[in-house]
C-alpha cells in the first residue's frame, strides 16, 4: 500500500504545543507525542544495506514509537500476531461475536477506564464460558479470543469487544464437541453460536450486577436504572467460511487503531477531513470535518491505560491450555491449511526490490555520522 498523504503525526506536530490541553491525562499526553516523533529524527535511526550484489545501496531509515496508538506502528507487529495464531487454528466453523456497551455508560468510560473495559471483558467471557458449559445449548469447555475497540468510525466513544470464538468445546470425556444448532431443517452446519436475545439479557444483567459491586453508591440509584431502558446489543454473525477468513479477520482487528492515516484526505486551515462509513447504511462513504482541537480530543479518547491488555485469550485459546489443549485437538480435529507466506525477518530493498536490508549502523537523535551522510549522497543518484 502506499504511502499517505496525511497522517496523524502531522496534526499532532502543528499542535504539539497545545496537546496537553486535549488530554485527559498526562499518559495520553506522552502517548501523542510519542505518535509525533514516529519515525522522525528526534528519535534516532538506522543505515541499512541491500544486500543484493548489484544493488548495495544505503538507505536511511529513522526509528519508529512502537506505540499500540500509532498509525504507522502496527504492521509488523499485526504481522506476527496474526503468524502466531494461525499456528493454534482448529479445522471446526469460527463465529464472530460483539458485545456493545450502550452510550450511558460512556462519560464512566472517560473517569474509569480501565475498570469499565475490565469488567467488559469478564463479563462477555462470563456469558460465553456459561453458555458453553450448559447441556441446553453445548456441554463443553470454550474458548475465546477478545479484542476490545473503543471508537465509532467518527472517533467517538463506542467501547465493543470483537470475540472469535470456535464452534464447539471439550467435553467431559476428552473429546471435541461441535455447536449443535442447525437453523434451518435440513442444516447440517451450525447457523449461529447460542440465541442472542438471551445472551443479550444475561450481558445486561450481569455487568450492571458487576458494575454495582465494584461501584456501589458511588452512582446513583436513577443511573443503574437508566441502563435498563434499553437492550444491549450482543450481534453473532454466522460462522466464517474457514481458517483464511478467520485470519483476514485477526489481521483487519487485532491492531487497528482509532484512524488509519490513509482515512485522511485534508489538513487545511487548522481543520482536518477524513472519510467515514455509515455502517446503518450499507457503509455509505463521506467526509467528516472536525478542527485540530476537536480531531485531537476525540482521538485521545482512545488511548488505552498504562500496561491494560486489548487482546486476551480465554478457556481451551488461553496462554495455560493451548499448549497441551490445542496440540492434541488438531491431532483429533485436524490443521485447517493455509496460504504459505514468507518470513517476517526480511525487508526488502526498495530500489531492486530483490534484496533484503541489512542494518550496518545506527544513530542517536544527533543525526547519523558525517561520514555516513556523504556515504548516503554518493548512493542517491547511483545508478542500479
Amino acid at each position: 500500500m502506499a504511502s499517505a498523504t496525511y497522517e496523524v503525526a502531522h496534526i499532532l506536530e502543528r499542535n504539539r504545543e497545545d496537546l496537553a490541553d486535549y488530554c485527559a491525562n498526562s499518559w495520553q499526553v506522552r502517548t501523542l507525542h510519542a505518535l509525533r516523533k514516529c519515525r522522525t529524527a528526534a528519535l534516532g535511526g538506522h543505515i541499512d544495506r541491500c544486500n543484493n550484489p548489484a544493488c548495495h545501496k544505503l538507505h536511511l531509515s529513522y526509528n519508529s514509537c512502537r506505540n499500540r496508538h500509532c498509525p504507522k506502528c502496527q504492521g509488523h507487529k499485526k504481522e506476527e500476531w496474526v503468524r502466531a495464531r494461525e499456528a493454534d487454528l482448529l479445522k471446526v466453523p469460527y463465529f464472530h461475536v460483539v458485545f456493545t456497551m450502550p452510550s450511558e455508560l460512556n462519560r464512566l468510560c472517560l473517569y474509569e477506564p480501565k475498570l469499565v473495559y475490565s469488567l467488559l471483558f469478564k463479563t462477555a467471557w462470563g456469558i460465553i464460558r456459561d453458555f458453553g458449559c450448559n447441556p441446553k445449548f453445548l456441554g463443553a469447555k470454550m474458548g475465546m479470543i477478545a479484542i476490545l475497540h473503543t471508537w465509532g468510525q467518527n472517533l467517538s466513544l463506542h467501547p465493543h469487544l470483537h470475540c472469535i470464538v470456535p464452534g464447539g468445546g471439550i467435553a467431559k470425556t476428552g473429546k471435541w464437541k461441535p455447536i449443535k444448532n442447525k437453523g434451518k431443517p435440513g442444516c447440517r452446519k451450525a447457523r449461529y453460536l447460542f440465541p442472542v436475545k438471551a445472551m443479550s439479557t444475561v450481558f445486561r444483567a450481569r455487568f450492571v450486577a458487576g458494575l454495582r459491586k465494584e461501584q456501589g453508591k458511588q452512582q446513583s440509584a436513577s443511573f443503574y436504572q437508566s441502563l435498563f431502558k434499553h437492550n444491549w446489543v450482543v450481534y453473532c454473525k454466522r460462522p466464517f467460511l474457514g481458517p483464511a477468513q478467520v485470519v483476514e479477520y485477526l489481521g483487519r482487528y487485532t491492531h487497528k487503531i482509532a484512524i488509519s492515516n490513509h482515512r485522511i484526505k485534508s489538513l487545511e486551515n487548522g481543520t482536518v477531513k477524513f472519510m467515514v462509513k455509515d455502517y446503518r447504511h450499507g457503509g455509505k462513504k463521506s467526509m467528516l470535518k472536525l478542527c485540530d482541537a476537536e480531531f485531537v480530543r476525540r482521538f485521545a479518547l482512545h488511548i488505552l491505560p498504562k500496561g491494560f491488555t486489548r487482546i486476551r485469550h480465554y478457556g481451551i485459546l488461553s496462554s495455560y491450555h493451548k499448549r497441551t489443549v490445542i496440540p492434541k485437538l488438531q491431532k483429533e480435529l485436524g490443521r485447517p491449511k493455509l496460504v504459505e507466506t514468507e518470513p517476517l525477518m526480511h525487508r526488502k530493498c526498495p530500489a531492486c526490490k530483490k534484496g533484503n536490508l541489512v542494518t550496518i549502523a545506527t544513530f542517536t537523535a544527533r543525526g547519523p555520522p558525517h561520514y555516513w551522510r556523504e556515504q548516503i549522497k554518493k548512493h542517491i543518484n547511483k545508478p542500479m
